[in-house]
């Protein structure tokens, strides 16, 4: 849909209003920094998706957001609005289609469009109307693109599956827009056969070699051309844009010549992995991902368990996963052939010897050549994704926090850590690529389950050992629902409020605490005045806990973001204890029995304020002496033992 934009003077004027130029209202501390700092991609067209990078974006359900281009375009003035819909914090989207295009004058070619982008949002806290600075671009506009091909890579050694490259100008970029494709014909020649046999047409689909590119793309050689066999190919590549609106445009035809290779094995990393993890397997002529397509990969040498004076002959087949024509990676896994073989949570060691591919299409199979390889065998980790939700970030302003969630999760990852050193616990706030198998914990502001709890593990049942891995704390688990306990796992900041004694809604608990109150009353949208962007100029000043709260305003803050950061951090390292299998591996209860200062796994009632918070010589809670011994069994680390005197269990 599409909106021209209408009395822009009056939009400026709320927004500078908002920002706190002609008010003393505190503003949308979430929209205070709203800035746009690129668009992209530098053409539209019918279908395209607008990419727009900035700052302070906010979700639908905290504002109404507008892209708004304004300008000269086509030889005239026009202001356009796009609704943007929210990615993150720092990326939202518009979409642009024939409306779009016909307002921006590029019915009936390519226009140049010149002039300012602005992110204006309807702010639902104050429902005043935020702008962004103008951000200075020029875009091409047009319906549609003829592709204008320059090359096409036309020689040289390829593998099956290998990209090959494409130049020139008006590619499409998929989605909305369309498909640029290339269509290949030929003939084959395998080595050593008398003469090229030809080959049905293929086509493949073209992807931006770059981001927004719609100069340089490539498309893969794929084994349905020619198959995966050496030998050489003849033909030519024809280009061409298929709209998504139902127009098909051509380039001319370009001659084509490769000469192809068989599957090869270049490199394998990491040199040492552990259970769960990804091993890159790098190489050329891999193929999977379609049906008849397979690759595997033979390990034959010797394992040496560490320690141990020699090792044992092994002949492994290992199936590992497609990701490219030059990569598959294979998962360290306990059920398949080196699982078989040793026990991976408890030796470690070194397989030395020779990796070799399998390649497998449409019953055809190729071996390829043997490489020298060695694979080290790492204990296990506890790889540990700490996923925080848009609904954590925006539930801090219950709080007035909203300005200070970054120092905020600095303080919970410093609690965490602390909680688990020296165990092999691996903490990540970007979901891992390099582990198949880690578990995710998510951080919300409401509790979903309606209970007022402050974090639940939702994983079935009591994992002893840490035998899944992969535990999820968050989102729906129909197992645990069965058993009649909440179904929705994760941590819920929103809670906390409970320990008040004026909680913004529903009653206090029982643990509710003064201190609290004296820590965030003086931020509280209903009783103080919000933190916002002014009070963190020249950063916040360092706090440890002790003599909080302060008197002085900026130490107040860091009081409250040391306390809150505690809060969430010592909640999550106590839930994600529950999923390695605590409290009491080896016994009954998911809690410690009775209450002992600063134990971590203590029942919630048990865990005062204070404590939690780490305020005033209180606290830091630590796993009891059994647990922490427990934990380095499953979670073996090298580094050395930690002597601190621990609670009894």
């Amino acid at each position: 849909m599409i909106r021209v934009a209408r009395g822009f003077g009056l939009v400026l004027a709320v927004a500078a209003a908002a920002s706190g130029c002609a008010s003393s209202d505190p503003p949308d501390v979430g929209l205070e920094s709203l800035a746009v700092s690129s668009i992209d991609p530098g053409v539209v067209i019918t279908g395209t998706t607008i990419d727009i990078g900035g700052d302070s974006f906010v979700a639908a359900e905290w504002g109404e957001s507008t892209l708004r281009l304004r300008g000269s375009s086509g030889g005239r003035s026009v202001d356009v609005a796009l609704p943007a819909a929210f990615v993150d914090y720092d990326h939202m989207t518009a979409q642009v289609d024939a409306e779009i295009i016909a307002a921006l004058g590029a019915s009936g070619g390519v226009v140049r469009f010149t002039g300012d982008a602005v992110m204006d949002v309807v702010s639902a806290v104050d429902g005043k109307t935020y702008a962004s600075q103008p951000f200075s671009l020029g875009l091409d506009v047009a319906a549609e693109l003829t592709p204008e091909i320059t090359t096409v890579q036309t020689g040289g050694v390829l593998f099956v599956n290998d990209e090959v490259m494409v130049t020139g100008r008006g590619m499409l970029l998929g989605g909305n827009e369309g498909d640029t494709v290339a269509r290949v014909t030929g003939c084959f020649r395998a080595t050593g056969a008398p003469s090229c046999s030809t080959v049905s047409e293929e086509t493949i689909s073209l992807q931006p070699a770059e981001p927004y590119s719609r100069d340089l793309a490539t498309f893969r050689f794929v084994p349905a051309i020619a198959g995966i066999r050496e030998g050489q190919f003849m033909g030519q590549v024809v280009v061409e844009n298929r709209h998504a609106g139902g127009n098909t445009i051509a380039a001319d035809p370009i001659a084509v010549s490769y000469d192809l290779v068989s599957a090869q094995i270049f490199q394998v990393t990491p040199p040492v992995a552990s259970l769960g993890q990804y091993v890159l397997i790098d190489g050329g002529g891999f193929v999977g991902g379609e049906a008849g397509a397979s690759t595997e990969v033979r390990l034959v040498g010797t394992f040496r368990p560490t320690g141990a004076p020699q090792g044992a002959n092994v002949d492994l087949l290992l199936i590992p996963e497609y990701e490219t024509g030059n990569r598959v990676r294979y998962v360290i896994s306990p059920s398949d052939a080196l699982g078989m073989a040793i026990d991976l949570r408890t030796v470690t060691g070194s397989f030395t010897g020779t990796i070799q591919p399998i390649v497998r299409y449409m019953g055809d199979q190729v071996v390829g050549p043997t490489r020298a390889v060695t694979l080290g065998i790492a204990p296990v980790k506890q790889v540990v994704f700490l996923d925080f939700q848009p609904s954590y970030v925006e539930s801090l302003r219950v709080f007035g926090l909203r300005a200070v969630d970054q120092p905020i999760r600095a303080r919970v990852l410093a609690v965490v850590r602390a909680a688990f050193d020296t165990i092999n616990l691996d903490l990540r706030t970007e979901a891992p690529t390099d582990f198949a198998l880690f578990s995710v914990v998510e951080i919300h502001g409401p509790d979903p389950n309606g209970q007022g709890l402050f974090g639940y593990d939702n994983s079935p049942g009591k994992d002893v050992g840490n035998v899944r891995l992969h535990d999820r704390l968050g989102g729906v688990n129909a197992l645990t629902q069965q058993d009649g306990y909440p179904g929705y796992g994760g941590v819920f900041i929103e809670s906390l409020m409970g320990f008040s004694m004026h909680p913004v809604s529903g009653d206090s608990l029982p643990g509710a605490d003064r201190l609290f109150d004296d820590l965030f009353d003086p931020f509280r949208p209903d009783r103080g005045e919000i933190i916002v962007s002014k009070d963190l100029i020249g950063g916040l000043p360092a706090v440890d806990g002790q003599g909080c709260p302060s008197s002085d305003r900026r130490t107040r803050i860091g009081c409250a973001v040391w306390a809150m950061g505690s809060l969430i951090g010592t909640t999550l390292a106590h839930e994600i204890g529950h999923s390695l299998g605590l409290a009491n591996p080896f016994g009954d209860g998911f809690h410690n029995f009775g209450d002992e200062p600063n134990r971590l796994m203590d029942g919630g009632a048990d865990r005062p304020l204070a404590e939690r918070a780490i305020l005033n010589g209180q606290g830091p809670a630590m796993f009891c002496e059994d647990e922490y011994a427990y934990l380095r069994m499953i979670l073996p680390s090298t580094a050395p033992v930690d002597t601190s005197t621990r609670p009894g269990c």
